[in-house]
């Protein structure tokens, strides 16, 4: 094979820089709600937070198919620059929204830049050989740093916009420089790009057959983990560590940056590893990182008592003298452990793991009769969890590295096994991982409302990697009892 020439590159370049300022502008919610709540301007609940982080995504997702579609039908040239351009119109109209609703509404229009996804998947794929396919979409997929753009950034702009809340009308120029930002870069592709479309044309019908192949479902299943979980807690991070660890919003743009950033730019390194080890190898790896960790992480801050080892009468008596040292009866003395009163809260002491506190509080009075095995003093326990947020900070981190190879394996397979409908196929693995990121701060709001505890989204997303680790495991085990044993190491060259 031919290596890639100039144009191709080129156009890699400004995919990945398109589809970088899409990102940016698809999570402008996460932040700007957050402020808007955060500094009293409405007086939004989490589950309508919830909402607004979604809709966005939404539109993002039920977009990429017919996108995905109308790209390999007339070329990335146009559809690209014509979605920023639609896309910037909603964006600047935000500027205007007063209500929940009108939010709504516009956040709407705006989440078609999600769709840019989709057409970037096709317009790059196409202008690359099989051997260097899976390099190209992870570097072209490194664009999802485009959210910590905006969780980077975004935060002080606001800050600055508003006087630090103090004018807090002034948030609304925010939506008018991204407005401006996704005009500039439609103008910049439609100048420098060139259009290039599959060799041969199929009908609507052909072009969606490949979505009869449970293939593609399976693969939107581990989309919907690796992508849809990645782009909600780019912004459910946000309210996250506002609520949990009452940081600054500037600080927990910095740290939510910190989730976002690796988990794009690794993406290009997800694409080399599938190319050298196989997608599927990866793919194992990364679903189960994603339940170790994801475990790690469900166990929230926390504050708990409960009965422990107390003291009984070794005989019948009096009781005779009751303190909260000791307790004697009937001339035999029983040692008690004091309460130490340690308030870790106050301790400026950083806690990796639990820390324990026993103590026992006499249950009976002086001159009280008791009976041999009688409750003395009761045990009482206090474990204290400081859910310490550098060690949360570096395991959300890590997880968001992993998600973001687990994303370059997923679209590692689209070309190999549908190398002429790479734009419906790669739509349509993109709608359900949109979706994830739809219904994932959707759920964590409602999740956050019956359970009170911040981690429930962890435990969601524990839940969703154990399935997506459990399917493939069951389909590897169905093909290793169709083909011989002697083929067992070839396993990697075959399709699912």
């Amino acid at each position: 094979m031919a290596a890639p020439g100039f144009t191709a590159h080129k156009m890699l370049f400004l995919n990945t820089l398109a589809f970088t300022f899409c990102f940016a502008a698809w999570m402008f919610n996460g932040v700007t709600v957050t402020f808007l709540v955060d500094n009293g301007a409405y007086d939004w609940n989490s589950v309508q937070v919830g909402w607004l982080l979604g809709i966005p995504v939404l539109t993002g997702a039920i977009f990429r198919l017919p996108v995905g579609i109308l790209t390999d039908k007339y070329g990335g040239k146009w559809v690209f620059g014509g979605l920023l351009v639609l896309s910037a119109i909603p964006m600047f109209l935000l500027s205007y929204a007063d209500s929940f609703w009108e939010f709504a509404l516009y956040s709407f229009g705006y989440g078609l830049t999600g769709a840019g996804f989709a057409v970037g998947i096709a317009n790059t794929s196409i202008w690359y050989d099989k051997d260097w396919q899976g390099r190209a979409l992870g570097i072209f997929g490194a664009g999802n740093a485009g959210a910590a753009l905006t969780t980077l950034f975004a935060p002080t702009i606001l800050e600055n916009l508003t006087n630090n809340g103090t004018d807090i009308e002034n948030w609304r120029m925010l939506p008018v420089i991204y407005a401006a930002v996704l005009i500039l870069m439609a103008i910049v592709f439609v100048v420098f790009a060139q259009n290039k479309r599959p060799e041969t044309q199929r009908t609507m019908k052909k072009l969606l057959k490949p979505l009869r192949n449970i293939r593609v479902w399976r693969f939107g299943l581990y989309y919907f983990l690796v992508f849809g979980c990645f782009v909600a807690f780019s912004q459910w991070l946000m309210p996250y560590y506002v609520n949990v660890y009452y940081l600054p919003l500037v600080t927990a743009g910095i740290l939510a940056a910190a989730f976002s950033f690796p988990s794009g730019v690794i993406r290009a390194l997800g694409g080399w590893m599938s190319d050298k080890w196989g997608a599927r190898k990866v793919m194992y790896w990364v679903l189960g990182s994603s339940v170790v960790i994801s475990f790690l992480l469900i166990f929230p801050k926390m504050e708990i008592y409960s009965p422990g080892n107390g003291i009984m009468a070794k005989q019948a008596g009096e009781v005779t003298q009751v303190s909260e040292e000791r307790i004697v009866v009937g001339g035999t003395e029983y040692e008690l452990i004091a309460r130490d009163e340690t308030n870790f809260e106050e301790v400026n002491k950083d806690f990796v793991f639990p820390r324990k506190e026993m103590w026992q509080e006499p249950v009976v009075e002086e001159g009280q009769q008791v009976q041999k095995k009688e409750l003395l003093a009761s045990g009482e326990t206090k474990i204290f969890f400081q859910a310490n947020v550098w060690v949360f900070t570096i395991l959300v981190i890590i997880l968001g590295s992993i998600w973001g190879i687990g994303k370059a394996a997923v679209y590692k397979h689209i070309p190999e096994y549908f190398p002429e409908e790479v734009g419906v196929v790669g739509g349509m693995v993109g709608v359900l991982g949109g979706l994830g990121g739809f219904v994932c701060p959707i759920i964590f709001g409602y999740l956050l409302d019956g359970t009170g505890l911040w981690t429930s989204g962890w435990m969601f997303t524990l839940f969703i990697s154990a399935i997506c680790l459990w399917w493939m495991h069951r389909t590897i085990q169905k093909m290793m009892h169709r083909e011989q044993p002697k083929l067992m190491r070839q396993i990697e060259s075959k399709k699912e």
